[in-house]
């Protein structure tokens, strides 16, 4: 049965990663009690990462599920409410504005969108088909299950040095595919990599196909990208770690974009719309950090606050308290 109340929030936020549930403490300290819809995957992406070193705060370190279940918990603390669904229409057009997860309507008079960004997978025509027969981009997920076996790990930037590292707790060998010859890495994170005796590299190289059998992934086959030249390699897994594509085909149409899909902003964290702001990995192709994402998470807060202070409740003929109006 559809819910639909004549209940409007004050804010709403979309997403419970490090930038949402920065926007929900922030905005819940403000007595603005924040709404958040987070998705089947809570926390975001920050759940799939083993060790997190550069998050101020804790000098050994902490991991991402850790360290997301905490800052729930102090959301939750300061009155953040939360739902879980997939958001599966927008409109923007004219305040309050409207979210529906199914047939259930939500209002709200001002809107924080942290929906993240989502792993980019090869676009190989078997790869969906083997996810989670082979195929895979979440090493702390799936990395138990590949012990003392071969794994591929495409890609060479932060995530995937992170992620193969990791693995080799695991897995037998690990190679890692780069379309470069050097990884793109940050030299720390590259230095462990490349120190490590359980991990292989194929340079200049791409993944031109998946190899399988009934059972699942059996190898890859690999191009040279100088010359062509083709090669196969046996292994049990693949793991995918090429960048990201923002969640951002709910907004077509109603807020500006890039080229990309990443989430125009203004003035820290202001859309085209008034009243609508985005914050993290949505609008984010740069830092891509868990520190600058809560950051603008906290910008993003602070902006809806100062929004809601100069709208005129009383001439939309709304009573507020405690972040929930209602008609007059």
């Amino acid at each position: 049965m559809a819910t639909t109340t004549d209940a409007i929030y004050e804010t709403i936020i979309l997403g419970s990663g490090p930038a949402g549930l920065t926007a929900a403490i922030y905005a819940a300290r403000s007595r603005c009690c924040p709404l958040v819809i987070q998705g089947m995957q809570a926390g975001g992406q920050l759940t799939t990462t083993t060790d997190v070193e550069n998050f101020p705060g804790f000098s050994e370190g902490i991991d991402g599920p850790t360290l997301m279940s905490e800052m729930e918990k102090q959301a939750s603390r300061f009155g953040t409410q939360f739902i879980t669904g997939e958001v599966t229409r927008v409109e923007l057009q004219e305040r309050p504005f409207r979210i529906w997860i199914g047939d259930d309507l939500y209002r709200c008079l001002t809107l924080i969108i942290s929906t993240g960004a989502s792993p980019r997978l090869l676009g190989l025509p078997n790869e969906e088909k083997l996810y989670g027969r082979g195929v895979s981009v979440c090493a702390t997920c799936d990395g138990f299950f590949y012990r003392d076996k071969d794994i591929v790990m495409v890609g060479g930037g932060d995530s995937a040095v992170e992620e193969a590292v990791f693995l080799t707790r695991f897995a037998r060998k690990v190679t890692m595919v780069h379309r470069r010859d050097t990884l793109r890495a940050t030299p720390v994170l590259a230095d462990r990599a490349l120190s490590n005796k359980a991990i292989e590299f194929k340079w200049n190289s791409e993944v031109a196909e998946i190899l399988e059998d009934e059972q699942g992934v059996t190898g890859i086959r690999l191009k040279h990208v100088e010359d062509g030249r083709e090669e196969e390699l046996p292994c049990d897994g693949v793991f995918i770690a090429i960048g990201h594509i923002p969640n951002t085909s709910l907004f077509k149409g109603q807020l500006e974009m890039t080229d990309d899909g990443y989430l125009k902003t203004r003035s820290g964290t202001e859309t085209n719309i008034p009243g609508v702001f985005a914050a993290g990995d949505v609008m984010d192709p740069f830092f891509r950090q868990a520190i600058t994402a809560a950051g603008a998470g906290c910008k993003a807060a602070i902006q809806a606050e100062r929004f809601l202070d100069n709208l005129p409740i009383e001439d939309e003929g709304l009573i507020c308290s405690r972040g929930i109006c209602h008609p007059k």
